[in-house]
């Protein structure tokens, strides 16, 4: 039976039976964070999960409880018997097994204001009858570490998964020196291979912190202050920390889906004022100055100051429901896949 797409984000479908479920992550970051979602909720109300991905492997530590695998032995269409449903993000390719699979990748195309998070959170909700369904996805740091230690470390990520999503290179430097100049300490975050093109701004005090593995990384941007950075997986990664993120995008429709939307940040869309789809994709970074950026922060760090968030981790204990008596309920579509809604894009 095929659902309808319903005006909460999230797709309306019959159930099949709650059964032990593998959730596939991808080799997104972000992704990766957000399928987690699904996992937290089906734990929460007591049904088990186990979850494989590379990303989240390396996390697991800040993901305990959760029954966490490298890979599987193959590829979807050798998932162990044992696991008679699986949920992954995208759809599975022409050789996937017959066993039922639910495929979410169709959510990201729904035309709702509600961002990918919230749209996972109402899928559990709404499809699995997951009563309690939120966005938490089951973080929690480990021991030894202090929430935003340094609150005036600024990490800044300039990269991205493709060119297109970059802003200009010279304008995150100009940034970071007008934030270094107000007392802050501005650090930018890259990996290994793109450090060469980002040892110059060393030469200005800029910090350029060797941080190797993820879980590195994730550890020092949850006792920083502030995060400035693309879309990118390392934005959802500080937001999923609740550090106050800044996300620059090209394009206001990208943005509603794939915004950064657990802890307190802005969005700051580079393209706005620029008429034409492919004019937006090619200029947006050159329309967006250092100092709107800037702006955008100070209006961030007002926003935070005059308004602090609970921390979810430190309600995970008492927000936990106990396995009910009905666990094997129906939760999940017969269908292997989630209906297509309308195209997500704007001009």
């Amino acid at each position: 039976m095929r659902g309808q797409a319903s005006t909460s984000g999230t797709v309306q479908t019959s159930s099949i039976p709650r059964e032990n479920t593998a959730l596939l992550t991808s080799l997104a970051i972000g992704d990766s964070l957000l399928l987690m979602i699904v996992a937290q909720n089906l734990r929460r109300h007591g049904i088990a999960v186990t979850v494989f991905g590379p990303h989240i492997h390396r996390l697991r530590a800040w993901f305990p409880g959760f029954d966490i695998r490298e890979e599987l032995p193959g590829d979807a269409a050798e998932c162990p018997a044992e696991f008679r449903t699986v949920i992954q993000l995208h759809e599975p390719g022409t050789d996937a097994p017959q066993r039922r699979i639910v495929a979410l990748e169709n959510l990201r195309r729904l035309k709702v204001p509600a961002s990918l998070a919230q749209r996972l959170a109402n899928f559990s909700r709404d499809s699995l009858g997951l009563a309690q369904a939120d966005k938490y996805n089951g973080l929690v740091p480990p021991p030894g570490l202090v929430y935003r230690k340094h609150a005036s470390r600024v990490a800044i990520h300039p990269m991205a998964s493709t060119p297109d999503k970059r802003w200009l290179a010279s304008r995150f430097v100009a940034l970071a020196v007008r934030l270094k100049r107000r007392g802050l300490d501005p650090q930018f975050i890259v990996g290994p291979s793109e450090r060469p093109q980002w040892e110059h701004v060393q030469e200005l005090g800029i910090g350029l912190p060797r941080l190797g593995a993820l879980e590195n990384v994730t550890a020092w941007l949850f006792e920083s202050g502030w995060f400035i950075g693309n879309d990118s997986g390392i934005g959802h990664l500080a937001s999923n920390l609740h550090v106050p993120a800044l996300s620059l995008f090209m394009r206001r429709g990208s943005a509603r889906t794939w915004r950064p939307d657990w802890g307190p940040g802005r969005i700051l869309i580079g393209s706005d004022g620029i008429p034409m789809g492919k004019l937006k994709e090619k200029l947006w970074k050159y329309a967006l100055t250092s100092g709107r950026v800037e702006r955008a922060f100070n209006q961030l760090q007002s926003q935070v100051s005059a308004k602090q968030t609970d921390l979810p981790w430190d309600k995970a204990q008492e927000n936990t429901a106990r396995p009910s008596e009905n666990a094997t309920r129906a939760i999940m579509p017969p269908a292997r896949f989630l209906p297509a809604p309308a195209d997500d894009t704007e001009s």
